[in-house]
């Protein structure tokens, strides 16, 4: 497989077309971002730390039959993956109480969420990612409602393997956001990223962040904390 033209650089990847037109390199990077972009840092060892944790979570969850765009992981900052055309959305899950909802709401920090709770939100950098309800996706002509169905019984299946996957190695779920895309063949498949840039963790013992929180507040060191869920990750026992 030849890395060809580059296609796209986002906010911790790049993305680059192959000789093969149906396949994508994807090139995790050394930065970490907040504030839709508006903070953006250069962090040593944070690109391969993520492609780890990414292609382990999306290799296990092509196991259990969710449909992936995850090919390979040829080596520690590359990842293959199947061509997809992305919907313009973000799938935000809620298990607990935290982030802007906490705010919004003025709720209590880890409120347990039942059912979980889920969210759209409309990808634009220049719109700061608005909130969208399901109505408004499809008026606009963003999806349709059989996607939508689609989109939300994916989201709640992985949301039960991640979840049953991080409490059996003492870290809570809190939330996380997963995107969304096709295939050539109009399959509905989960894409993007599965790393703890997208997920909100907690250690069950401690209660300390173990995501991206940790750059946000300014907490200390990011990649140390990423290498410490990859470690969690190799060791647990899958009881899914």
């Amino acid at each position: 497989m030849k890395r060809m033209a580059l296609r796209y650089t986002g906010k911790a990847k790049k993305m680059y077309e192959t000789d093969d037109p149906d396949v994508l390199w994807v090139e995790y990077m050394d930065q970490a971002t907040a504030l839709n972009g508006k903070k953006k840092v250069h962090i040593d060892g944070k690109g391969a730390v993520n492609r780890r944790i990414s292609a382990m979570l999306f290799a296990e969850l092509t196991e259990t039959g969710v449909p992936t765009h995850y090919l390979s992981a040829p080596d520690e900052t590359t990842m293959l993956v199947k061509k997809a055309t992305m919907l313009p959305l973000e799938a935000v899950v809620r298990n607990f109480v935290s982030g802007s909802f906490e705010r919004k709401f003025a709720l209590a920090h880890l409120l347990p969420l039942t059912p979980a709770v889920h969210e759209f939100y409309f990808k634009s950098d220049a719109l700061d990612d608005p909130f969208i309800n399901d109505e408004q996706i499809i008026a606009l002509k963003i999806a349709d409602a059989a996607t939508l169905k689609q989109v939300h019984a994916l989201s709640d299946t992985v949301n039960t393997y991640l979840t049953r996957r991080f409490a059996a190695i003492g870290i809570k779920l809190v939330d996380f956001k997963l995107e969304f895309g096709r295939l050539s063949d109009g399959t509905l498949v989960l894409a993007d990223e599965l790393s703890p840039d997208n997920f909100r963790l907690v250690d069950e013992a401690t209660g300390e962040s173990l995501d991206k929180d940790v750059f946000r507040k300014n907490e200390g060191p990011l990649t140390p904390v990423y290498e410490e869920v990859f470690a969690r990750l190799q060791k647990g026992v899958q009881h899914v």
